[in-house]
């Protein structure tokens, strides 16, 4: 087994298992949903998520994500900057 790619500093950590290729926006975004570990990501809009995407703030593999990136089958590693898993005062909020 693989070990993760290290967490960067101050950010969210969402494990996306895809058994069929997916566009990372919208698998994101419907994991987010569903999370309970930050408050804020569980109730992200469509078009916030995008202007985190916008905002290179939204990392896969390190690097910053597009949103129509494919995601193949397997495990991946997705890391929102800004956010953590318990969120405090003065966390980044989405516009």
């Amino acid at each position: 087994m693989i070990a993760p790619p290290p967490q960067p500093a101050n950010s969210f950590r969402v494990t996306l298992v895809l058994s069929a290729k997916q566009r990372i926006d919208t698998k994101l975004l419907q994991e987010l949903r569903t999370q309970k570990r930050n408050a804020v990501l569980a109730s992200i809009s469509r078009s916030a998520l995008k202007e985190l995407f916008k905002k290179k703030r939204v990392q896969l593999k390190g690097q910053a994500a597009v949103p129509s990136s494919l995601l193949a089958e397997g495990t991946s590693y997705v890391d929102i900057l800004g956010f953590s898993a318990e969120p405090d005062d003065d966390e980044i909020t989405p516009d």
